[in-house]
C-alpha cells in the first residue's frame, strides 16, 4: 500500500492558518458572483486574494496549469480552464476549485453554486446543489479513528444516490500536505471491499471531495487537454474541503464562513 503522509499538531496548525484563508479567499469571491462576470475575472480575484492573503497560488505550481483556479460551468466537472470568454449567464451552475501554498503546506478547496441574477429566486437545481453540500458534511462526519477511507466514499456514493444522482466514480479526493496531490486517494463510490481500503490515522491530511452529476457518470476529456466534462452536457457539482484526521474527530482545515463552516 502506497506510503501516506501523517501531520504532527504542529503542522497541521500551519494548514489551519492556511486553509482558514482560503476560504475567506473563496468567500470574498462568492459575494460578486453575477451573471455578466467571466470566469477569467473570477481567477484574477482568487489569485489576488490569494498574494495579499501571503500565500501562493497552488494550481500554477501544476506543470502545463497556468491559473489560479478551475471554474467550471454546467456540465464542465473539473479542470476547467478561466477564460474571457466564458461569461457566466442566469440559471449557470458555477463550479469553483482554488488550493493555496501556505509555509510548505496545501490546502484545496472547492465550491458550486447557481449564478442568479436574482438571488431569492429558487431553481430546480437546488435540490442538486444541496445533495452535494450534504454529501459532503456526512462524509467528513465519517472521517474520524477507528473507521476507513471506504466509510468516507460509501458516504458519498449513498447520500449522492439516494437523491438520484451520480458520484463519477473515476475522479477521486485525495491526500495533501506538503504536495497538493498526496496518497490516499478518496473516491466518491466504495471500490472493492471496505476493510481493505487505507485505515483513517491521526495526523492524515485529507481533501474529501463529492464530484457528481445530474444523470450518466460517464466524462470527456475536452480539446484544451484540461476540462473533464460530462458526455451527456448534464450538470455537474463539486464540493471540497481539506481535513485533518485528529483524537476529537474530523478538523474542518478550509472553513467556507458564508457557506456555513
Amino acid at each position: 500500500m502506497p506510503k501516506i503522509s501523517l501531520k504532527t499538531p504542529e503542522e497541521i496548525k500551519i494548514m489551519a492558518e492556511g486553509g482558514t484563508k482560503l476560504g475567506r479567499v473563496l468567500d470574498e469571491v462568492l459575494t460578486k458572483i453575477k451573471p455578466g462576470l467571466s470566469t477569467w475575472k473570477i481567477d484574477h480575484w482568487i489569485e489576488k486574494g490569494i498574494l495579499l492573503a501571503g500565500g501562493k497560488p497552488a494550481f500554477k505550481m501544476v506543470p502545463n496549469y497556468y491559473w489560479a483556479s478551475c471554474t467550471g460551468i454546467n456540465e464542465e466537472v473539473v479542470h476547467s480552464i478561466p477564460k474571457k470568454e466564458k461569461i457566466l449567464k442566469d440559471g449557470d451552475v458555477l463550479k469553483i476549485d482554488l488550493g493555496m501554498l501556505w509555509r510548505g503546506f496545501n490546502s484545496d478547496l472547492s465550491w458550486t453554486v447557481e449564478v442568479k441574477k436574482d438571488p431569492r429566486s429558487t431553481t430546480r437545481d437546488e435540490e442538486f446543489l444541496k445533495t452535494g453540500e450534504k454529501a459532503l458534511a456526512e462524509a467528513i462526519k465519517t472521517a474520524k479513528l477507528g473507521n476507513r477511507i471506504g466509510h468516507i466514499s460509501q458516504k458519498i456514493q449513498e447520500t449522492v444516490g439516494k437523491a438520484g444522482f451520480c458520484p463519477v466514480e473515476v475522479l477521486t479526493g485525495h491526500g495533501i500536505g506538503l504536495k497538493l496531490h498526496e496518497e490516499p486517494m478518496i473516491p466518491g463510490v466504495l471500490r472493492g471491499s471496505l476493510e481493505k481500503t487505507p485505515e483513517l490515522k491521526l495526523g492524515m491530511t485529507l481533501a474529501i471531495e463529492v464530484i457528481y452529476v445530474e444523470k450518466s457518470p460517464e466524462i470527456v476529456l475536452e480539446n484544451d487537454g484540461w476540462t473533464i466534462s460530462t458526455r451527456d452536457g448534464k450538470i455537474s457539482g463539486l464540493f471540497e474541503k481539506t481535513i485533518a484526521i485528529t483524537g476529537e474527530g474530523p478538523l474542518i482545515l478550509t472553513p467556507v464562513g458564508n457557506r456555513k463552516g
